[in-house]
């Protein structure tokens, strides 16, 4: 009689605590020396992320940070310029579970040097604030209207009916402060979710899955279901990234784009992180093609000059003529993405605005 012996291979992804160790590591030590911002940036993007999932990565990956926690007011005083990174990180740090009081201490001294007076943009005054708020402390000089100039902004969806990247990032960030990340009601009026869906509505059609991963996240803040189209394209997006270690690959990456995605996962309840990471030096790719009409659509639109119409049933037959098969496709699935679409077209068509400037 012969006995049957099942081996199961070992996984590939290691459990929870050493995976998330491994990921911090590559941040904290691996990827670009302490004395350069954009260790600031990614650090305290990648710990913020776990802090507002509630993903604890356990006190041996947090020992990676055991040196920068332990001189941050040194480094606050030299730098105050950067006094946003030095605050989210510390924060961010006591709150996954380090032990220690700086976070307290460093609000209070960046309170008292009046930091954020130095801000010109409401956007950076939104998160000085709620940076701060983190520890009961109201900044200096607190500006009453800051939070209604905000909104305002927000609530002209025309701005997201068009490519600007800047302005649909501020729009998600300012989701994000004014609802604590999810724990409060941002109380956003049917205006500003508008914003939102026609912000979606191009990050789609760009096929940035960084951009729509962020829209995602805010329209879960804000009470708002995303679209299932927008949900599946990201979640498939998020298990095409490549991961590439070894101590001489380039950090000029995908990064920031595999980190919301990441946190879009875990957002919908879905496995998040859950790579093979190494404790090494290692860069994040996402898939290496997407068809992206924009451009294509710009073109074709700009082209019809009077003959531009707002009205998508109109302009459709128009944009099968102009476009490639791929970017038709794009369009169309967007179309069929949200409700918001025909009014999203009519600003992207800017038939509105094709009369003489005097």
């Amino acid at each position: 009689m012969t006995n049957v012996i099942h081996l199961t291979p070992p996984s590939r992804i290691n459990p929870q605590e050493a995976r998330l160790g491994a990921l911090l590591s590559c941040f904290a030590d691996h990827r670009r020396h302490r004395d350069d911002v954009f260790w600031l940036k990614e650090n305290a993007e990648v710990l913020s992320i776990l802090e507002a999932t509630g993903t604890r990565p356990g006190d041996a990956a947090l020992d990676a940070y055991a040196e920068f926690y332990q001189t941050v007011e040194k480094r606050l005083r030299f730098f105050p310029q950067y006094y946003r990174f030095f605050l989210s990180i510390t924060l961010d740090l006591e709150d996954l579970g380090m032990q220690g009081d700086h976070g307290e201490r460093i609000v209070d001294w960046a309170c008292a040097q009046d930091l954020p007076r130095a801000e010109l943009s409401d956007l950076q005054r939104m998160e000085a604030q709620r940076l701060m708020s983190r520890r009961d402390v109201t900044p200096r000089g607190c500006d009453p209207t800051l939070e209604d100039r905000v909104r305002y902004f927000m609530a002209r969806s025309e701005t997201f009916a068009l490519p600007n990247k800047k302005a649909a990032y501020e729009l998600s960030h300012l989701v994000f402060y004014l609802s604590e990340y999810g724990r409060c009601d941002p109380q956003l009026d049917a205006d500003a979710k508008r914003s939102l869906h026609f912000a979606g509505i191009l990050a789609f059609i760009e096929q940035n899955a960084d951009l729509l991963g962020e829209i995602c996240i805010a329209l879960h803040f804000a009470g708002e279901m995303p679209p299932q189209l927008w949900t599946d394209w990201l979640t498939r997006e998020t298990s095409l990234f490549t991961i590439t270690d070894g101590s001489s690959v380039s950090v000029q990456d995908d990064y920031h784009e595999f980190l919301v995605c990441n946190w879009h996962q875990a957002m919908i309840g879905d496995a998040a992180f859950a790579k093979g990471f190494v404790d090494d030096r290692m860069r994040f790719d996402h898939s290496v093609y997407r068809a992206t009409p924009m451009r294509e659509m710009s073109e074709a639109m700009f082209s019809l000059d009077d003959a531009r119409s707002g009205d998508w049933i109109r302009m459709r037959l128009q944009m099968e003529d102009r476009l490639s098969p791929e970017a038709m496709q794009v369009l169309e699935q967007a179309e069929t993405s949200s409700q918001h679409f025909e009014a999203f077209f009519h600003g992207f068509a800017r038939a509105d605005m094709s009369g003489a400037v005097h």
